[in-house]
């Protein structure tokens, strides 16, 4: 089975934010970056899919060289590699998704994981935008999910209550909290981390 775990940089909740001079973005003197949270949950369903039906996984990102932090997180907690899709400035939903989309819907991925949004721009599009541009199948605002051969069957959360959907793979996964525990990087995935395999494009 392959497996992508799409994830972001955003700054640290606990970070004092200044708007930059020309008003469009933040300002990043001084600002810590860290993995955006709901994506922490996607990388840990990432490692579990893999470590119950074996494969290979892929950490994706969108972004500058910046992103590498995050991507060893990413590969400390069990992903296999990393791709850095090289991006310069700040994109918007469709962006980041056209760029998801273009590599994954040649990567004969069987599962994408992405979190459900990301908690700087909190638009919560991406996941829907990228399985639309690729061709997929997508359930969002995952907190149960189960694999059966080349179907999946999860649970999602709606407005006053969940709802259990079916799906053929491949397909993406969008995480909300609840899906799982992600675990924390040990020292061995830290040091495992230093030795795998990422690369950029272009």
């Amino acid at each position: 089975m392959k497996i992508a775990v799409c994830v972001s940089n955003v700054p640290d909740t606990a970070t004092k934010i200044k708007i930059s001079a020309g008003g469009k973005e933040i300002d990043k003197t001084g600002v810590s970056f860290i993995v955006n949270p709901y994506d922490e949950f996607a990388i840990e369903e990432a490692v579990k899919t893999k470590e119950k039906f074996g494969g290979e996984t892929v950490v994706i990102s969108v972004g500058d060289d910046s992103n590498k932090e995050i991507m060893r997180k990413a590969l400390a907690m069990g992903i296999d590699s990393g791709l850095l899709l090289k991006a310069d400035g700040t994109l918007d939903s469709d962006g980041v998704a056209t760029l998801l989309a273009d590599e994954i819907k040649d990567g004969g991925y069987d599962i994408v994981f992405m979190g459900k949004q990301s908690v700087d721009f909190d638009t919560s599009m991406v996941g829907q935008l990228t399985a639309t541009k690729a061709g997929l199948n997508c359930i969002t605002v995952c907190v149960s999910l189960t694999i059966d051969n080349n179907s999946v069957t999860a649970e999602r959360e709606i407005e006053g209550g969940r709802e259990v959907v079916k799906s053929g793979l491949p397909v993406v996964i969008t995480a909300q909290k609840g899906l799982n525990d992600p675990r924390y990087p040990n020292l061995k995935g830290i040091m495992d981390a230093k030795r795998k395999n990422w690369k950029r494009k272009p």
